[in-house]
């Protein structure tokens, strides 16, 4: 409390004096005991407003003695479990976080962690992941710039994140209790199987698969790949003391669409501990994006052979070209493109009113565009005699799909007959027209989607010199390539935009995160945040089904399905307040990485303990863990000088007083009649 406190606390004391004396005695006839009961009544009250109004600060020191913390992590994870160590484990555990000696000495604080980390829990080894960088990382957070030490107790066989050898402060000392028999055992395992996502229908797909083998003895070893019942690839593998590991990379056929799921394989006449690692499953989705594209035309043009080859630079493309009166049907192609209708194309367009092809029109100078009228209500044609060069401008809003600009105002003009082109139904530009740097309003090329109607228009002949004009400056065919197999991409997909957009993976790894998402958008295709939109999985195997909610996010809706065992499983998503919905299915494959481990990761271990300057300890001298944690001299505890400051005004007692002493007061007075 300062002096100017001390001050003015004595001036209230004679002011409050001064008023009870004026109140009670001046000019007064009686001086009796009850005058000087209500003088001193009124003292306190008239001192404990003045008390309240100064707001005093009371300071006030005490020591407090602040512990080291003992962070005591333990390894929840499903491997300690396939390791047979859960139950000793949590004896350990319990021994070291209720130790007397080590309680007074540090701050023992327990935590459990797998792929999640928390604080206090009982373990119960079913843990999918092991994330041991995560948990250090909490640790970095929980005790900024304090020196503690760590008690580990793990196999150290980490299955997410980042190494952790170097992951702890380096001021803290991290003491490993090893879970696991350390005798090697001779075992051979599929490490790892890489493999695409996606193959195409008829093609081959590359699978390399890593196996390896932990052992000193030579070792003959046979590596299969299964689908179902059938035997895919099959070849003899030796390993020895020096040759621990191989690398094989097979071509496998993709012969059905759809998810296909395969086994990698590997056996010998060992007697191993641990035979789940010695089979890993995987899938790879086949599908067919396999085109038929017809150039139909009356002319022989080198535009024909441009659009030929950089069609066909998709593998997933097959190119027929062909007069107007060769064609007998419509139902082999996927998509029409149609060089210069003239009059024979009459026939060709009254069939596809019929068979409904996605269409892509090149007009130019020996156009029929009367006809052209006649047949499409997209673009209306106001043609003269009199042909243009006309040069690109490319609309960065176009957003029907996505297209780079490749320099398409830099290509040479292409020749049009000069004349007005309106564009009447719902279009989207990606490329404009202007003659002689003079901007138009004549589009050059231009797509539309009306339902599942997909079409587009090019206007204007000699894209071949836009071909050869990308090749000389970048040394390729690739760019503008990928620009036509992008327009045909988008004619030969039927697929409509739909209201309700679901978006998961075709197969999942068992203790992954099976995470959904959705979205959904009203009329004007805007996404809608008030959409209530619900899951029913059904495991396709017992029939069951659960209900989920969809969880809002950023622009999304999201919901993880956790915990799913391997199977088929069916999804059905509805948004309640338009009943719209989608329907789909994945697949949750056998691997549980967790049951991979034979060992322990000693090596690991050590280097973490050499690394922070703690010791690897095991389950067995555990007590020398403890004794070693008590005498360690660099962790004592601190005493902390800590000054607390409570202004008056928070003193409840003070508004008591001021209660009491104005209405003992007020009674008195009433009682003796002075009211």
């Amino acid at each position: 409390m300062t002096t100017s406190t001390v001050l003015l606390l004595i001036v209230a004391a004679f002011v409050a004096l001064a008023l009870s004396f004026f109140q009670y005695f001046f000019k007064a006839r009686k001086k009796g005991r009850l005058q000087f009961f209500l003088a001193f009544l009124r003292f306190c009250t008239w001192f404990s407003l003045f008390v309240l109004l100064i707001n005093p600060v009371i300071t006030r020191t005490v020591f407090e003695t602040v512990k080291a913390p003992l962070p005591v992590l333990i390894d929840n994870s499903q491997s300690i479990h396939e390791l047979g160590q859960d139950s000793i484990a949590k004896q350990l555990y319990t021994k070291i976080t209720k130790n007397g000696p080590l309680n007074e000495k540090f701050d023992v604080q327990p935590f459990i962690f797998d792929e999640d980390f928390a604080p206090g829990k009982e373990p119960d080894f079913k843990g999918r992941q092991t994330h041991i960088d995560q948990a250090s990382q909490n640790l970095k957070q929980l005790y900024r710039n304090s020196n503690y030490p760590v008690v580990l107790l793990t196999d150290g066989n980490q299955t997410l994140g980042n190494d952790y050898v170097y992951s702890f402060n380096e001021n803290t000392a991290v003491y490993p209790v090893v879970l696991g028999d350390t005798t090697l055992y001779p075992d051979v395992k599929v490490a790892q199987v890489n493999a695409n996502k996606y193959a195409l229908l008829k093609n081959k797909f590359p699978v390399e698969v890593f196996v390896q083998y932990s052992g000193n003895k030579n070792v003959n070893a046979v590596f299969s790949i299964i689908q179902g019942k059938n035997v895919l690839h099959k070849q003899n593998i030796n390993f020895t003391a020096d040759k621990k590991a191989e690398a094989i990379t097979v071509l496998l056929n993709a012969d059905r669409v759809g998810v296909q799921t395969y086994k990698a394989v590997i056996t010998t006449s060992l007697q191993e501990k641990n035979t789940y690692n010695n089979t890993k499953n995987f899938a790879v989705e086949v599908i067919d994006q396999r085109s038929e594209v017809a150039i139909i035309s009356s002319v022989n043009h080198p535009d024909l052979g441009a659009f030929k080859r950089a069609i066909e630079t998709n593998r997933q493309r097959n190119v027929t070209v062909l007069k107007p009166l060769e064609v007998k049907s419509l139902r082999d192609y996927n998509v029409l493109l149609l060089y210069q209708p003239d009059a024979s194309f009459r026939t060709v367009l009254e069939q596809n009113k019929t068979a409904g092809l996605n269409t892509l029109t090149v007009t130019g100078l020996t156009t029929d565009f009367n006809l052209l009228n006649q047949n499409q209500d997209l673009l209306s044609f106001r043609m003269t005699g009199q042909k243009e060069d006309y040069t690109a401008m490319y609309n960065p809003m176009f957003n029907l799909f996505s297209v780079e600009d490749i320099g398409f105002g830099q290509f040479p003009p292409l020749q049009h007959p000069f004349g007005t082109i309106t564009v009447k139904g719902n279009a989207s530009v990606l490329l404009g027209a202007k003659v002689r740097n003079t901007e138009t309003e004549n589009p050059m090329l231009v797509f539309s989607e009306k339902g599942t109607t997909r079409n587009a228009f090019l206007l204007g002949e000699n894209i071949w010199k836009w071909r050869m004009e990308s090749h000389l400056e970048n040394k390729s065919f690739e760019k503008f390539d990928v620009f036509v197999d992008k327009t045909i991409q988008f004619l030969a997909s039927n697929s409509k935009r739909a209201p309700l957009v679901v978006n998961h993976e075709n197969f999942y790894n068992s203790g992954e995160f099976v995470s959904i998402t959705a979205q959904y958008f009203n009329k004007n295709y805007e996404f809608d945040e008030n959409a209530r939109i619900t899951l029913q999985l059904k495991n396709k195997a017992t029939g069951k089904t659960k209900m989920y909610d969809f969880l809002k996010g950023n622009n999304e809706y999201k919901v993880n399905l956790d915990g799913l065992e391997a199977g088929q499983y069916q999804i059905f998503v509805k948004e309640a307040i338009s009943n719209t919905s989608y329907t789909g299915s994945f697949e949750v494959l056998d691997f549980e990485i967790e049951k991979q481990f034979v060992n322990p990761d000693l090596p690991r271990l050590l280097q973490t303990a050499q690394s922070t300057g703690g010791t690897v300890f095991y389950t067995d001298n555990t007590d020398k863990l403890i004794a070693k944690l008590i005498a360690d001299e660099n962790y004592k505890a601190i005493q902390k000088e800590v000054i607390k400051r409570s202004p008056l005004i928070d003193w409840m007692w003070l508004l008591v007083i001021l209660a009491v002493t104005l209405s003992a007061e007020w009674f008195t007075r009433k009682y003796n009649g002075l009211l």
